[in-house]
């Protein structure tokens, strides 16, 4: 209980005390008016207190989003006892010590009235106290799922356009190395090598944005790029091309051969005795690229950048692995091919979107049970009171709070029933299988 806590229930204390001392009081004394007040602190502070110390003993053992079948089932256990126990040491201390009457009757007549009518009145404060408490949990947790997601949102984004960003200086330093080989070698092929090139970057420029392209796209830029290729190593290089048609609409990430192609070039040594030959074809929805090895001896460490540029990036768009084989007379790569153009950064907010949805109803669905006890804690008292004081002697409200209070428990069955893990398992099954089925 915290000094706001306290200071709240000093004015419902205040409040109550006030109203029943203007309406219920016959005699208007200054002491009359001190006793009620005592009388309303001893109701207010005893039953408050006892309250808010075992929900805060429940808070720290349970949560109400990790636990919340047990601390509810807890919580209503306890909330029972707990007010049970207030409400008759309050009426004792009220009927039979201030007031001094006869404790034979405690639990009959007028003060067993009195004693079911406060017993459904704290229930009521209480149920509306816990439906806050799990309310504000769930829009804390909520609320921090949802800021740790869109962090993590930001974060992969601004790693993938990193990676792309790669591209540009990466592929431009290595077409100025060929052309700058050409220049000595041969002149002529190296004018026709520099509007290629102009091409080509053309192409790099269009698509290093983009976070997928078509499988169909990416065969014809890796085609004039052997084209461009062919033209300095000519017979010493050769390109097979074999893509199935039905992969062609599926997607890849951009420049992925252009990067593996290179990569082929630069760690492999070509002549026309030992030529290099480099074959491009789909498999089983993966997009393979393979050549002889002829390796060279690198003068200087590899920068690195193509091999993991294509595996980062794919890291970020999808759970499919790129795989790297190698052997003594070959090296293979391969790299899945997305049925759907959609991305890590756009599949994963989507699947955690409808955790967060499923959530939601969650808390939809124990807001309107909680609700619904609400209503029945006010609405039955109301009725026994209207009852009791009309027609004593035949006691109607009993059939409606019996009917209520079953649909009440098959409500909270519902809400907290043994079946309800099997249906989230369920649901979570369907998700991750149509989340598998996308990639």
């Amino acid at each position: 209980m915290n000094r706001k806590s306290l200071i709240t229930i000093s004015w419902i204390t205040f409040f109550i005390g006030t109203v029943i001392f203007v309406f219920f009081t016959p005699v208007k004394t200054f002491r009359n008016y001190l006793v009620t007040m005592v009388i309303s602190a001893l109701y207010s502070f005893t039953i408050a207190v006892g309250n808010g110390l075992i929900n805060d003993y429940l808070n720290k053992k349970y949560s109400w989003v990790e636990n919340t079948r047990k601390r509810t089932i807890l919580g209503i256990i306890g909330t029972l006892l707990v007010n049970v126990v207030l409400v008759f040491f309050c009426n004792y201390v009220n009927f039979i010590i201030f007031q001094h009457r006869n404790s034979a009757h405690f639990f009959s007549g007028a003060m067993g009235t009195s004693n079911w009518l406060t017993i459904n009145v704290a229930l009521l404060i209480s149920a509306i106290l816990h439906a806050k408490g799990f309310v504000e949990a769930w829009k804390s947790s909520t609320k921090q799922e949802v800021v740790q997601q869109k962090l993590i949102a930001k974060s992969a984004n601004a790693q993938f356009e990193s990676l792309k960003n790669q591209l540009d200086p990466h592929f431009l330093f290595n077409s100025l190395n060929v052309l700058s080989s050409l220049i000595d070698e041969n002149p002529g092929q190296a004018q026709r090598f520099t509007a290629s090139m102009s091409k080509i970057y053309r192409y790099v420029l269009e698509q290093k944005d983009k976070e997928l392209v078509t499988v169909e796209e990416e065969i014809n830029f890796a085609k004039t790029y052997c084209d461009l290729l062919k033209t300095r190593f000519e017979d010493s290089v050769s390109f097979d091309f074999n893509v199935n048609e039905k992969d062609l609409k599926s997607y890849v990430v951009p420049l992925s051969l252009q990067l593996l192609l290179e990569n082929c070039i630069k760690h492999n040594f070509a002549t026309s005795s030992k030529p290099l030959h480099i074959k491009i074809y789909s498999e089983n929805g993966n997009l393979f690229i393979e050549n002889n090895l002829h390796q060279r001896e690198q003068v200087k460490e590899s920068a690195g950048i193509g091999l993991a540029n294509i595996v980062q990036r794919y890291s970020l768009l999808t759970k499919q692995n790129v795989f790297i084989e190698k052997s003594a007379t070959f090296f293979r790569v391969k790299i899945p091919i997305l049925t759907q153009k959609t991305t890590a950064m756009t599949t994963q907010p989507s699947q955690e979107s409808m955790a967060y949805q499923r959530a939601a109803k969650r808390v939809e669905e124990l807001k309107g049970f909680y609700s619904n006890l609400i209503s029945y804690c006010l609405v039955i008292p109301f009725l026994a009171f209207i009852n009791l004081y009309t027609s004593p002697q035949y006691l109607w409200f009993v059939w409606p709070m019996l009917g209520w209070g079953f649909g009440l428990s098959m409500h909270a069955l519902k809400v907290y029933g043994i079946g309800k893990n099997w249906e989230e398992k369920q649901i979570q099954k369907i998700l991750d299988r149509d989340h598998s089925k996308n990639l």
